[in-house]
């Protein structure tokens, strides 16, 4: 998990690639971004993301803010590298 949540922060709010497999067992290619701040209403989770093993990423296709369970990515693309768990 370590390992891909620094892949993740190394993008530094730059649009990146991420290919996971849903609860639903279904694998999903979402083209997200970290740092995004529109929309925060500043309320906050009631509970911390990174200690159920999630990271909270801003999806562009759905342009609102989505979950991705660390333990289930395959592979992050950022600046046309691929990498894969």
């Amino acid at each position: 998990q370590s390992k891909i949540t620094r892949k993740i922060k190394e993008t530094n709010g730059k649009f990146f690639s991420v290919t996971f497999t849903k609860k639903d067992g279904t694998l999903r290619k979402m083209t997200a971004r970290l740092g995004v701040s529109k929309g925060v209403k500043g309320v906050g989770h009631s509970y911390v993301p990174s200690d159920k093993g999630l990271i909270t990423v801003y999806a562009l296709d759905v342009l609102n803010f989505r979950m991705v369970t660390l333990d289930n990515v395959k592979s992050i693309k950022f600046k046309s590298v691929l990498t894969t768990f």
